[in-house]
């Protein structure tokens, strides 16, 4: 039984081990390779992929996406693909809306994105540690931070509601209704204010991302990845910067 102590330390060196492995393996030198629309990210070509062409991918794939063109993928192969390592070139902090989803929205593929969901798409230290590790571990180029239009989390904050756990969480999104000065209905019947409130809480969660992660901060700055809001048309599929 003494030597269960040793467990959680053994624990703890096998990710530390895990993740010196995975930035090592994504930081070394290999030729890059120019990416494909429909084909699995690679490492290689993952190394060709600067923050900005993230984003000219995501842009292109939303496109498709409003105009009904997405691409016909062969998931099987993918699957195979990735199967052995990952290589994603963007991350999302998304709403759970189920119409919301960015790896449909911006038309992607298996291993294309890490995607982190919660009601109202704020970050809390769970998610942040999660952008962390997709960045500077997995390589990932973009930080997204997708919110859409009548999202049903800043309606609730917007009317205060009390409903069990759901009460905390919209806590998490009371800084984004008190950003928004409008006067008048300030309640989920006003379309508008609804809408202000939506797009403040993407802007306050793009800062936030920054304050709570001095790495991601540095990264930023460094030129290594970019940080954005996005917002959705959830009547239309387009997606807004």
């Amino acid at each position: 039984m003494k030597s269960l102590k040793f467990i959680p330390l053994a624990l703890s060196l096998m990710l530390a081990s895990s993740l010196s492995f995975a930035a090592d393996d994504h930081s070394s030198v290999v030729k890059p390779q120019p990416y494909k629309v429909g084909h699995p990210v690679t490492k290689a070509i993952q190394a060709s992929i600067t923050p900005s062409i993230a984003l000219d991918i995501l842009k292109a794939g939303n496109q498709r996406f409003v105009s009904n063109k997405s691409v016909e993928r062969d998931d099987k192969k993918q699957i195979m693909q990735t199967g052995l390592g990952q290589y994603p070139f963007a991350s999302f902090v998304a709403c759970i809306d189920s119409r919301s989803a960015p790896e449909l929205v911006f038309d992607l593929g298996v291993g294309d994105a890490f995607s982190a969901r919660v009601a109202g798409n704020f970050v809390n230290s769970d998610i942040i540690g999660s952008l962390e590790f997709a960045a500077k571990a997995a390589g990932s180029r973009v930080i997204v931070v997708l919110g859409h239009s009548s999202c049903g989390a800043i309606k609730g904050a917007c009317d205060d509601v009390k409903l069990g756990s759901l009460t905390g969480l919209i806590d998490q999104l009371k800084p984004a209704v008190a950003a928004v000065k409008s006067e008048g209905d300030r309640s989920s019947n006003n379309y508008k204010f609804v809408q202000e409130v939506a797009d403040a809480n993407v802007e306050l969660t793009v800062q936030k991302i920054r304050d709570m992660s001095p790495i991601l901060k540095e990264m930023e700055e460094k030129g290594q990845i970019k940080i954005v809001g996005a917002m959705l048309d959830i009547g239309t599929g387009k997606v807004s910067w």
